[in-house]
């Protein structure tokens, strides 16, 4: 979120230099012309630049308030709260990559015992599970197809 805050403090600085730039500009004309001296046009553009300068930190101010008031509505995390979530993800992530070989070893553990051409799922096991899950199993569709 900084990264916006910056991003737009710099358009915002970028925009105040095109400015000062434009100003400065149609100042020298002015003085070109005869319309203003060259004292007055440095007071114009010197009486720009400190306004502008007083009124920044309002300005960035009334931002950083506006970016707040917006990220509370959105319920976004920010700062502190965001890093120690994406800690918080990654210590999870690496405990659930633990879990995972563990039960792969046991799981691998528990196909050694049995011989390799065993299945440990009995067609009675998948009727119950698929009962669970309102799912018909393989061998109960396949008995419904013989009937029908």
């Amino acid at each position: 979120m900084d990264k916006l805050f910056k991003k737009v403090l710099y358009t915002g600085i970028g925009i105040f230099a095109s400015t000062t730039e434009k100003l400065q500009k149609a100042i020298d004309d002015l003085v070109q012309r005869g319309r203003l001296s060259e004292e007055e046009g440095m007071k114009v553009v010197e009486d720009v630049v400190k306004n502008t300068e007083n009124k920044k930190e309002e300005y960035e101010g009334r931002f950083r308030r506006l970016i707040d008031t917006a990220l509370s509505k959105l319920n976004l995390p920010q700062g502190d709260t965001h890093d120690k979530l994406e800690k918080r993800i990654k210590s999870l992530e690496v405990k659930l990559g633990l879990l995972t070989k563990e039960l792969e070893a046991q799981k691998k553990k528990g196909d050694d015992k049995t011989s390799s051409n065993t299945s440990t799922t009995t067609p009675a096991t998948v009727k119950k599970i698929g009962s669970k899950t309102g799912k018909k199993s393989a061998d109960a569709s396949d008995s419904a197809d013989d009937k029908g």
